[in-house]
């Protein structure tokens, strides 16, 4: 394993510890962590940003968005706690980095991406890479994605200032969503959202985060 890769791998670990008082997640499933092992994040930045790849930081992809911190991706993915034969939505797919990731994990991940020129991009990337499980929608992914419904869980890569309605309802029972919550500049906060089996919904907050905002009519 490459060394910078390692020292990441640590280094999100510890975070986890450090942080779960309020994720109550002290170790990442090893599930989780042989993901992140399994996508080069080298090749989901652009090349004069390569050289912080294996950083634990967020990083500029272009058009305002950012690839996200390799802890909240970890984050992010374990929360949903994926079955190998989950049917995952992801909203704000950037660079694909974080759908790769859901992809090692799930049977099939749709990503919606509102800016055409990163959808285009993000599709190109993970054929190359030989992910074949990814489905790249470019367009408004706030609304979800009523199509491809219901999922089993639904990741949402940016701020919005509440849950989307539609992404509840195209959520199955027993389903996760994770989603940033707040205002651009303002506190936000991941939040995990549960259905139970009855359908009935519940909220909790997990963490403070810091997300560009969620942007479409949804």
């Amino acid at each position: 394993m490459d060394a910078r890769l390692a020292r990441l791998l640590k280094e999100i670990q510890a975070e986890a510890l450090a942080t779960a008082t309020h994720t109550g997640i002290a170790a990442f499933s090893p599930r989780t962590m042989q993901a992140l092992t399994a996508v080069p994040r080298p090749e989901f930045v652009p090349p004069d940003e390569q050289v912080s790849a294996y950083l634990d930081v967020p990083l500029p992809i272009g058009h305002g968005q950012t690839i996200s911190q390799p802890y909240i991706v970890a984050l992010m993915t374990d929360l949903l706690e994926l079955e190998a034969d989950a049917k995952v939505l992801e909203v704000g797919a950037g660079s694909g980095y974080q759908a790769a990731v859901l992809a090692q994990l799930a049977q099939t991940v749709h990503t919606v991406e509102i800016v055409p020129e990163l959808a285009r991009a993000c599709r190109e990337r993970l054929a190359r890479l030989g992910v074949a499980n990814v489905v790249v929608h470019a367009g408004d992914g706030s609304a979800g994605l009523a199509a491809e419904a219901p999922f089993d869980a639904i990741l949402v890569a940016a701020a919005a200032r509440h849950v989307p309605p539609a992404l509840v309802a195209q959520l199955k029972p027993r389903g996760r969503l994770a989603i940033p919550l707040g205002a651009e500049g303002g506190a936000q906060e991941l939040v995990l959202v549960r259905k139970d089996a009855r359908g009935e919904v519940s909220a909790r907050p997990v963490l403070p985060v810091r997300f560009v905002p969620l942007t479409g009519r949804g």
